[in-house]
């Protein structure tokens, strides 16, 4: 059987064009897994394996820019198979808490750390059943409606922190559905790579 080869780096990349070759390497041994893994349990789509790097990698390397350079810790929500949570670890070297509650993705994330040296820590249980200290940074992508993304934020983020959360096209619903139950200052960060979605920064949350 001849092995498929994996698929190339967008190159050159904005987002990828201050990145060391160390961590570059260090990016394609994690999207090697990633395929390999997908091949027995549900981390992408099967359709999105030749697509990995513009649609996974990249995307949540668009949260890089908004995150403050001193940030000490961060928290990814549902990492599912590492997007964003390992890869914002990886590049930037922020030690990321890792949430997830499926046991075979849980197993994946540690076979990742291990594999890519990420300073990432697993956390294999429910959101709700987290124990963890208030974070400056908490970050999710395709996990749940906005409101409930925030009342997780309120859990865990400390005062002054920011939120990231990557939406679709539905986030204005969810922006004027959340408005009636949170207030918060809200930054939208488009790219015209990914005109159906949006990265909402959101900070000074507090329930109404």
């Amino acid at each position: 059987m001849v092995r498929q080869a994996p698929p190339a780096i967008p190159a050159p990349h904005p987002l990828l064009k201050d990145v060391p070759r160390e961590t570059i390497e260090r990016l394609e041994q994690f999207v090697a897994l990633v395929q390999k893994w997908t091949q027995s349990i549900n981390l992408i789509s099967r359709g999105d394996r030749e697509v990995i790097w513009p649609r996974h990698v990249l995307d949540s390397l668009r949260l890089l820019p908004l995150i403050p350079k001193q940030t000490v810790r961060g928290l990814d929500l549902g990492s599912g198979a590492g997007f964003p949570g390992l890869v914002l670890s990886l590049v930037s070297g922020i030690p990321f808490d890792l949430v997830e509650a499926d046991q075979r993705k849980a197993a994946f994330l540690v076979e990742a750390q291990r594999i890519t040296g990420a300073p990432v820590q697993v956390h294999c249980t429910r959101i709700e059943n987290l124990s963890l200290p208030r974070v400056p940074l908490i970050t999710a992508r395709a996990l749940a409606p906005l409101t409930r993304l925030l009342a997780y934020a309120d859990l865990f983020l400390s005062p002054g922190g920011l939120a990231l959360f990557a939406k679709g096209a539905n986030a204005d619903v969810e922006i004027a559905e959340a408005r009636q139950h949170w207030r918060m200052q809200i930054a939208r960060s488009i790219d015209p790579d990914y005109p159906d979605s949006t990265v909402l920064a959101i900070t000074d949350l507090t329930h109404i």
